[in-house]
């Protein structure tokens, strides 16, 4: 007799990250035996913002990790925009870096999408550039944004069928939400390797009964709206696949002590999906997984393209 669970299965991120970590980890050590050097990268923090210096810090580790160099230049909230944009010239032109990312958000004074521009496409490990977005929109091979494609990549180890599936997309930020809709509906047999689903795209702002519709139809949900518990178990098709990206800090009112959570009820939806990602330990530790793996893939073209220069 088969026995149907009532809970959703547990898609642990953490564990998937450390296996592709592991993966990586075994391809530069060969990279390295090859006579290769170790893949760089550096980040740039502007600012003291302490969140994004624990990001960054957890980007170090996992480079450390799985065998990549690593530098953080950091530069005062007070730093002009030009100085910032001098550091990244100057990062571009050095053959000892291989990625470098900036870490945002950066000051107000500073203009993100030229900041993000500046970094040659080649080194643009965060995917940012308007042209590896560019090339990504055309199902063209470019650097991907490190928590899309840990999305797709959790999906696709979990082995979650896309090909013809309706999947919702909620959220409508140019480096989340836009890369995941454009990767779950490309051709699968093209350069991205995309997921050949039909997807809807929500937001925030969508009336609640039009996004209970739109999601309640849905294969798969992923969301990314930092809204907290915007997916409720009722919205939910029986079965369906639930892939959490929203990540929001929040106060208990009974005990003062704040937590984690994502844009889905977790306790409740649980008991209806097929697949649940956690808040935190789902995407989250993916993102940095596929980070090394952007900086590894940097520092091979860039190689590779040494030889033939």
């Amino acid at each position: 007799m088969r026995f149907i669970t009532s809970m959703a299965h547990f898609m642990d991120g953490k564990a998937v990250a450390a296996e592709i970590r592991a993966e990586i980890r075994k391809d530069i050590e060969e990279f390295v035996e090859k006579g290769n050097r170790k893949p760089h990268l550096t980040a740039i923090i502007v600012g003291d913002d302490v969140a994004s210096q624990t990001y960054v810090q957890m980007k170090m580790n996992a480079a450390k990790d799985v065998g990549i160099t690593s530098e953080t230049k950091r530069l005062p909230a007070e730093a002009t925009e030009k100085e910032l944009l001098d550091l990244i010239e100057s990062l571009n032109n050095d053959k000892s870096v291989d990625g470098i990312l900036v870490q945002l958000p950066v000051p107000d004074h500073m203009n993100e999408r030229k900041i993000c521009n500046a970094v040659i496409c080649e080194k643009d490990v965060d995917g940012f550039n308007v042209f590896n977005v560019g090339r990504m929109c055309l199902d063209m091979n470019s650097m991907i944004p490190a928590t899309p494609l840990g999305v797709i990549e959790l999906i696709k180890r979990a082995g979650i069928e896309t090909f013809g599936k309706n999947a919702v997309v909620v959220g409508r930020s140019k480096n989340v939400s836009m890369p995941i809709a454009m990767l779950m509906h490309a051709d699968g047999r093209n350069e991205t390797n995309a997921m050949d689903a039909t997807v809807t795209i929500c937001l925030r702002f969508t009336p609640p009964k039009e996004l209970a519709k739109y999601c309640s139809m849905a294969d798969i949900i992923i969301t990314a709206t930092g809204v907290p518990r915007l997916i409720t178990k009722e919205m939910v098709k029986p079965g369906a696949c639930v892939i959490d990206v929203g990540i929001t800090h929040i106060t208990d009112p009974n005990t003062g002590n704040t937590k984690l959570v994502g844009d889905v009820d977790f306790d409740e939806v649980r008991k209806v999906a097929g697949h649940i990602t956690p808040v935190p330990g789902g995407v989250g530790p993916m993102t940095v997984a596929m980070l090394m793996h952007n900086t590894f893939t940097a520092a091979k073209n860039l190689a590779a393209a040494s030889i033939k220069s």
